[in-house]
């Protein structure tokens, strides 16, 4: 979908759809006011007969109104005072819900007179460009029969000149990070049978053959095990699937510039191996490696904005098998940094490949690593699906992230990362166990993956409860934390 920004009249304008916002009692907008001038009187009457009370997120579709070039006019009612950021979407979905459903291959949206508490043109333009390419979304790649060809292919936003900059910075940003969400969904998506750590291989492959400032590194098991990733390799190990971690360098920044590091949970099936998980549900976990999507998805938004930053991207792929190859709960490996593991759960596997990336982060002295994975089922009691769990080493890294979900609308709380927890990973018999007993399972898989995170400044996203909506019809990939690492970027930029 194409998106535009212009400082005009909207009842001057030729469209299949001109949309205008009604507030609660049926009072007109700006637009609204100017739209009914231009055909005079046409939409007082109608809300005088009580057609549409104006509450958030109402809608009335008016056809042939006199005076207008707009074939259609769609009045969308936006409530009492300020909006909420839920509410400003929930409006937006609205509005994309009729348009989607009509003939007109454009529309024009005057909706920048809204308010949205604590957003500027900037920031509106943001969640709403982001909410309609984001409800524009389909996968259909296995239907034999295909969804129709959308009629809507381009929006106009109306702006006032004034904020007219604003707004088409704002929608250039929404429109990359929204194609990065569509990128992390579609991977997330895929089956379990195709996208295999080899597949996730060859889409970097595909990228740094697609951008001169992008070099990918694939590392096989020759590798890792010259590396001395006995965790990463263990996880893989019951697999007939190859494990591959993936190394991809965006250089847009001053060569000497110390990176950002992103490091993604790549585990593209997940019966818990020998810890093997109930029937019921398993087959999303496909979406196990959705930390890894999500990298995937920040570093395409990264790069369609060309941003002037050092970006390095370390995915930990791999696929977690039971077999008679298979690791056994019992087994103790050494991982890359020396640190041995007594691996009680073979279920816990996430932690096991993280843990060697995170050592192999190293070597590109990062000004800070951010981890990003479905790791724990732990977060999603604790913190359902509505916000992603966060830890970290360094308490203003952790308030830039936690700053950039408020920003981005992509929202992330943070747990604690108290010594006192250290202690439930003790072993009898290894420096480290891989879990921690009942209690605190989010923070201990936090805990643990610290140990390996002491040589720089460090976070970990836990988007257990947020990477996918599971069940129903409705189930798939959502696409975040990319809005969340997106903002951190940008703020970097800035």
């Amino acid at each position: 979908m194409e998106f535009l920004v212009k400082s005009t009249r909207p009842e001057t304008l030729k469209t299949a759809t001109l949309v205008v916002a009604i507030g609660e009692g049926r009072k007109l907008g700006l637009a609204a006011k100017a739209v009914d001038e231009a055909s005079a009187g046409a939409i007082s009457a109608l809300l005088k007969r009580g057609d549409i009370a104006g509450k958030s997120g109402q809608t009335l579709l008016l056809h042939s109104l006199p005076g207008l070039k707009a074939e259609r006019v769609l009045l969308v009612g936006s409530g009492k005072g300020e909006l909420s950021d839920r509410q400003y979407r929930k409006l937006v979905a609205a509005v994309h819900g009729v348009l989607k459903g009509l003939g007109g291959s454009d529309a024009v949206l005057a909706l920048g007179e809204l308010k949205v508490k604590g957003r500027d043109a900037y920031g509106k333009t943001r969640l709403l460009v982001e909410t309609l390419a984001d409800g524009d979304y389909v996968f259909d790649q296995f239907k034999s029969q295909k969804a129709e060809a959308r009629a809507l292919k381009k929006i106009t936003l109306i702006a006032d000149k004034a904020e007219q900059a604003d707004s088409e910075r704002g929608s250039l940003h929404a429109q990359a990070i929204a194609s990065g969400m569509a990128f992390t969904r579609n991977l997330g998506n895929l089956p379990p049978n195709l996208c295999h750590p080899s597949y996730l291989a060859d889409e970097a492959k595909a990228l740094g053959k697609a951008h001169k400032n992008l070099k990918v590194e694939i590392l096989d098991e020759k590798k890792l095990k010259e590396l001395g990733a006995g965790a990463f390799l263990a996880v893989a190990q019951g697999s007939a699937q190859p494990p591959r971690m993936i190394v991809m360098h965006y250089h847009g920044g001053a060569k000497d510039e110390a990176p950002f590091t992103l490091v993604g949970k790549g585990i593209t099936f997940d019966t818990g191996g020998i810890s093997i998980k109930p029937a019921a549900g398993m087959d999303e976990m496909k979406y196990d490696m959705c930390g890894a999507a999500s990298v995937f998805g920040t570093l395409k938004a990264v790069l369609e904005l060309q941003l002037p930053i050092n970006l390095v991207c370390l995915l930990a792929c791999a696929e977690n098998m039971p077999s008679g190859g298979a690791t056994r709960p019992g087994d103790i490996v050494t991982s890359m940094s020396g640190q041995t593991v007594e691996i009680l759960n073979t279920d816990a596997e996430g932690r096991l490949v993280l843990c060697d990336t995170l050592t192999y982060a190293e070597r590109f002295k990062p000004q800070a690593v951010i981890d990003i994975a479905t790791l724990t089922g732990a977060c999603i009691v604790a913190l359902g699906s509505q916000v992603s769990g966060l830890m970290g080493n360094n308490e203003a890294l952790v308030k830039q992230l936690l700053k950039a979900g408020e920003h981005a609308d992509d929202r992330a709380w943070q747990l604690p990362l108290h010594d006192e927890y250290q202690e439930q990973l003790d072993s009898p018999f290894a420096d480290i166990a891989n879990i921690g007993g009942p209690k605190a399972g989010t923070i201990t898989a936090g805990c643990f993956l610290s140990r390996f995170a002491k040589k720089y400044h460090w976070a970990h996203l836990d988007i257990a409860g947020t990477a996918w909506i599971s069940g129903g019809k409705d189930k798939g990939a959502t696409g975040r934390p990319v809005p969340l690492l997106t903002q951190y970027l940008l703020d970097r930029v800035k």
